[in-house]
């Protein structure tokens, strides 16, 4: 069949890539990302086969789900032995001999993987409807696995969470109705609210509740390092081994909320952040001049030009690229390669000056409720509109900064995700001292939106969270922006705008039960959507 990937906002023509990604990965690369999803399958299927998921059979599932994340992996030999460790699990759980193929396959050398994962790709489900649907579950599935490996990385886990995956992942393997599977896709969008509830309280218990932070975005003399991705023990880990060293810490793209954690604003050589979004990494990681760390998923395949600089690290992986091993039992990474290079390069360049606000998690939210449900009694906030999820590189994303701009000046964007570099630096002012954008932090603080959302409509006393001044325009990228979306769906939240496009792995007919069920729709003209939104 060929390569076939459609799981991302930028499926060529909205439709799908057949010869290489628009995200930068080769053909054989996503074929490769599919067997892995396939060998997933087959270790869920002994899993449930044996009796009971275990711990080894979890996690496995958690890092072959996470690393098939669009911009996470790029590197077919890390694929393939992810690939042969699965098998391995497999066939150490249950030795089966009939049922499923991805229970029974039998691997031959690294050619013979490369020809069956041309076979087992999503268009090996020829039903239209049925390939929507385990897609959509599928995509759900990776979402949820990223955000439980970053609360694994911190000693939390739920083995429920795990138990799904499995039973997800095995449901796809089945001809079930399409009402099953809308009910496993929905079922999805609760574990994923589990799972971010998981991760907000591992990361707020280590670290401490983010806080109203102002967050420097010039440079210092220094050298630096620059750290990207979403990965706080990471960060934790480069601050500690960079303290006293005359090596300054910037974060880029989805690390700029490390910049509001209470835990890291200890350290004196913490700068700041550099720059803006993931999508414009090949002209900011140029100018940055130092080493630039790679955490977890939004890499775009470097240039010759600044690759030597760029370490990557967890499931992350480029090749050619340097990349720093995992820690061992009760260890830490060892940065000091970072180090090294960093103190041979020139300070970063500057490539603006200023601030931005943020640190609206739902603690400090909440510590402002009362001025906040003040504001709202007396009409100062009319609405507040939730802008989160992902940035991209089409030029209709634009559409998100003139829609902000336009906004009435008495509402307050919600946002949380990357998706808040299109309008964070804008001058939208405030409105009584609660500044006009309220950013939550990254896209897996989605769930602090809605908790706040929540505990709103209890303070309201309403039995609808739909009877709330709150609207949704949501932008979405890759599959973490689609269990977010599952999330808010499953907490009965309606009437969502996405964009910029509608995603191509939904069918028409999966298209008209979200329509019909929840009043998504797609994003239209930016004057439109405001009448529509916010009148």
């Amino acid at each position: 069949m060929g390569m076939f990937c459609y799981q991302c906002q930028e499926a060529l023509k909205n439709t799908g890539c057949t010869v290489n990604g628009v995200c930068g990965k080769k053909g054989d690369t996503a074929n490769l990302q599919d067997l892995l999803v396939y060998t997933a399958k087959g270790v869920a299927l002994a899993a449930l086969a044996s009796g009971k998921v275990s711990e080894e059979a979890g996690h496995y599932l958690i890092k072959a789900l996470f690393t098939t994340v669009t911009n996470v992996s790029f590197d077919n030999a890390q694929l393939i032995g992810f690939v042969r460790e699965g098998l391995r699990l497999r066939d150490s759980l249950v030795s089966a001999q009939s049922g499923h193929d991805a229970l029974t396959w039998v691997p031959g050398d690294d050619a013979a993987l490369l020809a069956k994962a041309e076979t087992i790709g999503v268009l090996a489900t020829e039903n239209p409807d049925a390939r929507s649907l385990r897609e959509l579950l599928v995509y759900g599935m990776k979402g949820i696995a990223a955000y439980a490996d970053h609360a694994l990385v911190l000693g939390y886990e739920d083995p429920a969470i795990a138990q799904f995956l499995a039973e997800g992942l095995a449901s796809t393997t089945q001809d079930l109705s399409l009402d099953a599977m809308v009910g496993l896709v929905m079922k999805a969008g609760e574990v994923a609210v589990t799972t971010m509830a998981l991760l907000d309280k591992a990361n707020t218990e280590t670290y401490g509740n983010p806080e109203l932070t102002q967050v420097d975005i010039g440079v210092g003399n220094n050298p630096g390092i620059l750290i990207s991705g979403h990965d706080l023990k990471d960060m934790e880990e480069l601050l500690k081994q960079t303290e006293g060293t005359g090596v300054d810490v910037y974060t880029h793209g989805e690390m700029l909320p490390a910049n509001y954690y209470p835990a890291f604003k200890k350290y004196s050589h913490f700068h700041g952040n550099y720059g803006s979004s993931w999508w414009l990494q090949d002209k900011e990681f140029e100018s940055f001049n130092g080493p630039i760390l790679m955490t977890t998923n939004c890499l775009v395949p470097p240039k010759d030009s600044y690759k030597q600089r760029v370490f990557t690290t967890g499931n992350v992986a480029f090749p050619g690229v340097q990349h720093i091993a995992d820690r061992p039992a009760g260890g830490v990474k060892d940065f000091s390669a970072l180090i090294t290079l960093a103190k041979t390069c020139k300070a970063p360049l500057e490539l603006e000056k200023g601030t931005i606000t943020g640190g609206f998690a739902h603690a400090q939210v909440m510590a402002l409720a009362d001025k906040v449900v003040e504001a709202v009694k007396s009409g100062a906030i009319r609405k507040f509109v939730v802008m989160g999820g992902c940035d991209g590189r089409q030029n209709g994303r634009n559409y998100y900064t003139e829609f902000a701009e336009k906004l009435p000046k008495d509402t307050v964007i919600l946002t949380a995700g990357c998706a808040k570099y299109r309008y964070n630096k804008l001058p939208l002012g405030d409105i009584g001292g609660i500044p006009r954008v309220l950013d939550a932090g990254q896209c897996n603080d989605s769930y602090s939106l809605a908790v706040i959302a929540l505990k709103l409509k209890e303070v309201f006393g309403l039995a609808d969270i739909n009877e709330l001044p709150i609207v949704y325009n949501i932008a979405w990228y890759e599959q973490k922006a689609v269990t977010v979306l599952l999330a808010l769906l499953s907490l009965g939240v309606k009437n969502i705008h996405l964009g910029p496009t509608l995603p191509a792995f939904l069918s028409p007919a999966v298209v008209d039960v979200l329509v019909r069920t929840f009043g998504i729709s797609p994003v239209g003209s930016v004057d439109d959507d405001l009448a529509k939104l916010v009148g």
